[in-house]
């Protein structure tokens, strides 16, 4: 079924799945950044956390 209504919200749909899925990749490119800032080490010491 298609109409207009339903149409607008298929393509509503799939611009907040795209938005979701570039904050993902920014979030996981921000806290790879971070970590390889750190030394990449993955256990820290207490005085580093």
């Amino acid at each position: 079924m298609c109409g207009p209504k339903f149409c607008s919200m298929k393509i509503s749909q799939e611009v907040r799945d795209y938005a979701a899925a570039q904050t993902i990749e920014v979030g996981m490119a921000d806290m790879s950044e971070n970590f390889r800032a750190r030394g990449g080490e993955i256990y820290l010491r207490k005085e580093e956390a």
